[in-house]
């Protein structure tokens, strides 16, 4: 099997070049529509604020590479911090609690990836299917309401700053580190795009195809529900309506870093700069007072715009 693919995770490609000045152009411009945006304190609230969709898009970038989806992520998001919540009202210890949400997660996505690999359902109807499900089942088992009342050692998860870093931007870097060695360094990560590429060659060459999506769909729900976990944290209380729209952002993030919607292609370092690059966005329309719906509308049209780059240039390539 070829080491082609790990090889670009180490590299530097020309769309995240692109992206590192598309964020220098936006940083510019969203610092003109508010000049509170360029601080040092505005910085970390983009960087805190986008660890829940930064989490989600990690799974999202190993789904997108084996040429899948996962739509059910902002649900599995909402679920898990309710199952969370419900059990430690219950009475069950904190952080017990938060590895069952976890592990709550991690069952949301084995069952998308069982779904996928043994009924042989497209991953688009499979999870848009279980987006409306597992948002279902938070609002049934909550009766709609939240949960509060965590310990101050929880809530500091989300909320803390260890020195004048956020606790949760933290979890998140020694996630994607782990993510981004996976994805490189492993014979896992090789297999993952291997099936991106071309599914029925791999499985020829011997890679266990179904349990290796079963594993990626696993993942991506095990970091959905962490996900869930430190958003509780951070916002003092888990709702059933929490994640809402996540998988949109996770997608634009995976997207604009450069993976290739068909497979194949994608690395955690074009994800991250995607993300901060969506946060930046984010962030500044917020700072100049721009609505929730119009924000929707241009993070719509910067994923569509780059979807369409992305099959233009890939269409180049190939013809020289």
């Amino acid at each position: 099997m070829s080491d082609r693919p790990s090889k670009r995770t180490l590299a530097l490609p020309w769309s995240e070049l692109v992206l590192v000045v598309g964020l220098i152009i936006a940083a510019i411009y969203m610092n003109g529509l508010s000049p509170a945006f360029l601080s040092f304190s505005n910085f970390f609230e983009i960087t805190r604020i986008s660890v829940e969709t930064g989490l989600a898009a990690l799974g999202m970038t190993l789904v997108i590479i084996t040429g899948g989806i996962d739509l059910s992520v902002g649900s599995v998001l909402g679920l898990s911090g309710i199952v969370m919540g419900i059990l430690h009202h219950m009475g069950l210890e904190v952080w017990l609690a938060a590895a069952i949400a976890v592990g709550t997660g991690a069952l949301c996505g084995f069952i998308n990836g069982q779904l996928i690999t043994r009924a042989g359902i497209p991953p688009l109807i499979v999870t848009l299917a279980t987006l409306a499900i597992f948002r279902g089942l938070a609002l049934g088992i909550s009766q709609a309401r939240s949960f509060g009342s965590y310990p101050p050692e929880f809530l500091a998860l989300g909320a803390g700053y260890l020195g004048s870093v956020p606790t949760q931007l933290l979890v998140f870097g020694v996630l994607a580190l782990l993510v981004g060695l996976l994805l490189a360094k492993t014979t896992l990560g090789r297999f993952i795009y291997a099936i991106g590429n071309n599914a029925m060659a791999a499985r020829f060459s011997g890679v266990p195809v179904n349990r290796v999506l079963v594993l990626v769909y696993t993942l991506s729900g095990a970091l959905a529900g962490v996900a869930g976990v430190i958003f509780t944290a951070r916002v003092s209380s888990a709702r059933s309506d929490a994640g809402i729209g996540t998988e949109l952002d996770a997608i634009t993030a995976v997207v604009l870093g450069g993976a290739s919607i068909s497979g194949g292609s994608g690395s955690i370092v074009g994800t991250l700069l995607g993300l901060l690059l969506v946060g930046v966005v984010r962030n500044g329309l917020t700072l100049a007072f721009i609505p929730a719906e119009q924000q929707a509308i241009i993070i719509g049209s910067i994923l569509l715009v780059a979807v369409l780059l992305n099959q233009v240039i890939r269409l180049r390539s190939r013809r020289n």
